[in-house]
């Protein structure tokens, strides 16, 4: 294999035998906890994709009523924030595959391109800040930089604005909670088959076993392999396995466990560069090159994409009494990020002359940490008020080891596009590259690399105050002692001490959740509400960034607060959800460059977003379902040191974001489905000298039922085959989003 590769864990079968064994003592979601009573006969059993495992909710619904997270004291529609769930039901119907293609179908969120500092994987922006450090799996922080997989996703929780009173260190325009499938009374058996254009291939099994009265187990398996559509040479490859056991069932003391592992080894693309424009005004900005969709810039014989994810979790929780319930959860994680990936141009003036230069971006990077969560949760009065009280401790460490590698080419160090590199697979034309090129070069290991340890010790409150019928206050409160080191070597590596480093930030975080509740009807609210969150330095070191630097190490935090006032109703006997909102976001210290010494940063800027957002979810009729929403963000950089960015819009923040998603029984064996997207064009920087254009997406979709347990399911996604891009960086490339697929499934259910 021409691949450079660098063993993992997964490539030790030893390794790999003893993280299977710990399948017996891993985890699970906290909402299996709270489990029902033992299912009927089997023709009545509960779906696996099932949306809620606490309640009797429709498991084929788009709406949703309740959160997982404890720390959510009340009712969704009671809740004064706004929060939106992408329930199982959605993510089958849509085809989904991915994270990505999952947060497509809620506004409000685009997805930022890495590069350098900023790994590639997951980077979603929620209203207009960037939450790649935001997600969780079962309330509690999933560390390091991934791509996530949703083959053992039950939903997906989106909380929108400042939340860290709920989350902890970041959560600036919001946050994600990834739930599980875990094991649960009742036997069922699912799985399917997905053939695909662009020879996709991908096969799923869900099997849940009730074992005894009280316990159960639950295993998912998935393997995918496709090439990405419309891109030449580059192609996605990925497997998976999660177990997980449940004991206690249905009884006062309730012990789940499980282990997580996915495994990937894809060829990443950063897609098509800028055309660079001569002045680089708002007026005159930087856009992708017109060239064909499918140019692939970067070498089949170098580039290279793995990496692993490894997780075990075990959680108890026992009631106390009927309106008191003890739990606690532990999760230890392992991840691997390897890749080397060509950045096409680097800025280096190559595309106005029909040239592209392979610039490298390479990492080869380890996190390892470990969460504990205690929470308390208890109902009570207090005279005429009724309190549902959540209270708890968390502790968390992460360390990420990175090293990089040195990329040394035959041809020199020279990045103009020149006759000598274009021979050693440097370069390569604009209009016509040649991924299969033969680059002469050499590769090894960086003898720099960077050890960033982060620690966290938290205390936090929430509570629900029911006054009466139509009145309620919700209000949070946590404290977060944040501890950030980072040490290593430069260039010279331990050979060189002189370039040996050390760096350390500590923050005390206190932030708020404020919100008052009025209920004119039974069925509806209104709402306001306050809250607060704080982004200390190194906040993303843990996802495998390197924020932590000699130029912002002693800075303190910076501070975001939102202002939200909003209103949920539910219609058609309460099977469809419709909320609207009106917030504001302030960032008011954000870090920018020092006017006096431009190698450091200080906390002299502000950045805000505020708009209006509407969403609907449930059922118009027994047989039509709709989800979806609307996002109108207007962002600005309110103050800078850079003059010239003053009153720009922020990077990725596109002003009007539209998705919907509808299907319809035509009759009792046929489902049919639609949905478009539409999301503004949107700035890569801050200056705004750099664009992507604005676009519509149209997917549809068709199920036919051959019998209550097999059916057929047919989903075209980028059904007109859109030329449009999903990332844009601030200088050099966008990426490429996948055109027309076809996917046809053939699924079981038992």
């Amino acid at each position: 294999m021409p691949r450079h590769y660098v063993p993992t864990a997964v490539s030790s079968p030893r390794l790999l035998a003893s993280a299977i064994g710990v399948a017996i003592t891993a985890t699970s979601a906290s909402q299996m906890a709270h489990a029902a009573d033992p299912a009927p006969a089997s023709e009545n059993v509960v779906s696996l994709d099932a949306t809620s495992i606490e309640g009797v909710q429709d498991e084929t619904s788009y709406k949703t009523d309740t959160a997982t997270s404890k720390k959510y004291t009340a009712p969704l529609r009671e809740t004064p924030k706004s929060v939106t769930v992408i329930p199982q039901q959605v993510i089958r119907d849509t085809g989904a595959t991915s994270l990505v293609d999952a947060l497509r179908t809620t506004p409000g969120i685009t997805f930022g391109a890495g590069e350098g500092g900023n790994p590639a994987g997951d980077r979603p922006i929620i209203r207009g800040f960037n939450a790649e450090s935001d997600v969780f799996v079962d309330g509690m922080r999933d560390v390091a930089s991934q791509s996530r997989e949703i083959f053992n996703v039950e939903s997906v929780e989106v909380s929108k604005g400042p939340g860290s009173a709920f989350t902890g260190a970041g959560s600036t325009g919001g946050s994600l909670n990834l739930v599980s499938k875990t094991a649960r009374l009742g036997d069922a058996y699912n799985g399917g088959f997905t053939w695909g254009s662009d020879q996709t291939k991908r096969t799923t099994l869900d099997l849940n076993k009730q074992l005894t009265d009280t316990s159960a187990f639950r295993l998912n398996l998935m393997k995918h392999e496709a090439n990405v559509a419309g891109r030449d040479d580059v192609d996605v490859s990925r497997w998976g396995v999660a177990p997980s056991f449940a004991f206690g069932l249905g009884t006062d003391t309730r012990v789940t466990v499980g282990y997580y592992h996915l495994n990937t080894d894809d060829m990443p693309d950063y897609g098509i560069p800028l055309t660079r424009s001569a002045d680089r005004s708002k007026y005159n900005v930087d856009k992708p090159a017109h060239v064909d969709r499918d140019n692939f810039y970067g070498l089949n014989g170098r580039d290279y994409r793995k990496t692993t994810n490894d997780s075990g979790t075990i959680r108890i929780e026992h009631d106390l009494n009927d309106n008191l319930t003890l739990s606690n959860s532990f999760r230890m994680s392992r991840s691997t990020l390897d890749y080397i990936v060509t950045n096409p141009d680097d800025s280096k003036g190559n595309v106005a002359n029909g040239q592209v230069y392979r610039s490298t971006k390479n990492r080869n990077s380890t996190t390892k940490g470990w969460v504990n969560q205690t929470d308390l949760s208890a109902r009570f009065n207090t005279g005429f008020i009724e309190h549902s009280l959540v209270t708890g401790l968390e502790f968390t460490y992460a360390d990420t080891h990175n090293r990089g590698y040195v990329v040394t080419s035959d041809a020199g160090t020279g990045t103009t596009c020149n006759p000598a590199l274009l021979a050693s697979g440097d370069c390569t034309s604009l209009y016509d590259p040649s991924p299969d090129d033969n680059w002469s070069g050499s590769i090894t290991d960086s003898p720099a690399f960077t050890d960033t340890d982060t620690k966290t010790s938290a205390a936090y409150v929430f509570d629900t105050l029911t006054l009466n019928d139509q009145w309620s206050v919700n209000l949070g409160l946590r404290y977060d002692d944040y501890q950030t080191k980072s040490s290593g070597y430069s260039t010279g590596g331990r050979a060189s001490p002189a370039g040996s480093f050390s760096r350390e930030n500590n923050a005390h975080l206190w932030n708020y959740q404020l919100g008052v509740v009025y209920k004119p009807a039974a069925n509806g609210s209104i709402y306001a509400a306050w809250s607060t969150s704080s982004n200390p330095t190194g906040e993303t070191s843990g996802n495998g960034g390197l924020e932590l630097a000699l130029n912002n190490a002693d800075l303190e935090p910076e501070r975001n607060r939102n202002y939200e006032l909003g209103t949920k109703w539910d219609f058609f006997d309460e099977n469809l959800s419709l909320t609207a909102a009106l917030f504001r976001t302030d960032k008011t210290n954000a870090r920018v460059t020092d006017p006096d010494n431009a190698t450091y940063q200080v906390l002299d800027g502000e950045q805000r977003v505020q708009g209006l957002e509407l969403t609907y979810s449930g059922n118009l009729t027994r047989k039509w379902k709709v989800y979806g929403g609307y996002t109108y963000m207007e962002s600005e950089i309110v103050k800078t040191t850079t003059a010239a960015n003053k009153g720009n819009h922020m990077p990725s923040t596109p002003r009007n974001n539209f998705t919907f998603w509808s299907t319809y029984d035509v009759v009792p064996q046929l489902t049919v489905g639609a949905g478009a997207t539409f999301v503004d064009s949107r700035f890569g920087d801050e200056a705004n000298s750099v664009e992507v254009p604005s676009y519509w997406r149209y997917d549809a979709m068709a199920t036919y039922r051959l019998t209550k347990n097999v059916d057929l399911q047919l989903n075209l996604q980028n059904l007109t085959d859109k030329r449009y891009f999903d990332q844009v960086f601030q200088t050099h490339y966008a990426h490429v989003a996948p055109g027309r697929t076809a996917l046809m499934s053939a699924n079981f259910h038992f």
